[in-house]
């Protein structure tokens, strides 16, 4: 069985915590588009969070034959591997003659509402950055592995040295970095998508759609505005704190950055969480009960997968500033 997170809102009586749903998917274009493989079962003693599957690694080949003679064997390749889904969230606590005097800006809603912001920020830095082992800087270890991490070495990870560091040297290399895009999106199997960027990488590639009328701009059912480049959205995966400072989840390096392009579906890259509709619980507090704080939580339980290597790609060390 698989479920959109539209799908789970059905599936709970609760007002509440369908609002918690809706927020979600307001807060993440990424968590609303994707398909969560809802099948994850803790077992006895429920310590793991376990997901299991085949990924293909080479496809079949196939070729011609002389008479008398036999075809070249070649098989498609598999790879056995696992994820695991990570529980993520937070807590946050109200005061209740704060909530009481809150007024227009219901506390209890605010607090809750950014508490989801950071978690779907979060899962989005997971989503790209997350490693199931220890590897190099720049990972979150112990979650599970993203697409820089899936990706890496791969045929499908390709670089690019078109500059788009100023106004002028866009107008110069525009029909250049149509064609790396081109390459980009023709290398994920199926079509692309989702195209996902960081900020100042979707102003640039919004200024390049436009020159080549390629640009689209539409609103989806939460009156979000989604930007479209040839027709596939493109994602600004934003920003996560971490704890210190806040950081972009597709970072600029030396004035470089990335851009991904994901094929969406349970034979691409799709989500992975527990059986039944439990990808996202909320635990607000009783206001009316005893006691002066209450504590109120907001969890994700989901992770990702990638069924194909070929249903993803990357372009890196995109030069967008000097």
């Amino acid at each position: 069985m698989a479920i959109t997170l539209a799908d789970a809102k059905v599936g709970m009586a609760d007002k509440v915590d369908q609002q918690i749903v809706d927020m979600f998917r307001r807060s993440s274009l990424l968590l609303d588009l994707l398909t969560f493989d809802n099948c994850i079962s803790p077992g006895t003693g429920g310590s793991t969070l376990t997901y299991g599957y085949v990924q293909l690694k080479t496809p079949a080949t196939a070729g011609v034959r002389s008479i008398n003679a036999e075809y070249t064997p070649g098989e498609a390749k598999r790879e056995k591997k696992t994820t695991n889904a990570i529980i993520m969230g937070g807590a946050f606590q109200v005061d209740r003659v704060l909530q009481g005097t809150s007024g227009a800006v219901d506390e209890l809603a605010f607090q809750a509402e950014q508490k989801i912001k950071a978690t779907a920020n979060y899962f989005h830095h997971l989503a790209i950055n997350g490693s199931g082992e220890a590897t190099d800087a720049g990972f979150v270890t112990g979650t599970f592995d993203g697409l820089r991490k899936l990706l890496a070495g791969s045929a499908s990870e390709m670089t690019c040295d078109v500059d788009l560091s100023t106004s002028a040297n866009m107008d110069t290399n525009c029909n250049a970095f149509l064609d790396r895009m081109d390459t980009l999106m023709a290398s994920v199997d199926g079509g692309a998508s989702v195209l996902l960027m960081n900020r100042d990488m979707l102003v640039k590639l919004r200024s390049l759609a436009r020159r080549a009328g390629y640009y689209e701009r539409t609103k989806d059912d939460f009156g979000r505005v989604v930007e479209s480049y040839a027709g596939v959205p493109m994602l600004d995966m934003g920003k996560y704190f971490d704890g210190t400072q806040t950081q972009d989840v597709i970072g600029t390096t030396s004035g470089k950055t990335a851009i991904y392009a994901a094929g969406l579906g349970l034979d691409g890259f799709h989500g992975i969480s527990p059986n039944g509709t439990g990808v996202i619980c909320a635990y607000m507090p009783d206001m009316n009960a005893p006691g002066a704080v209450k504590k109120g939580e907001v969890e994700l339980v989901a992770g990702v997968a990638l069924k194909n290597t070929l249903k993803a790609a990357c372009l890196k060390d995109i030069p967008i500033s000097a």
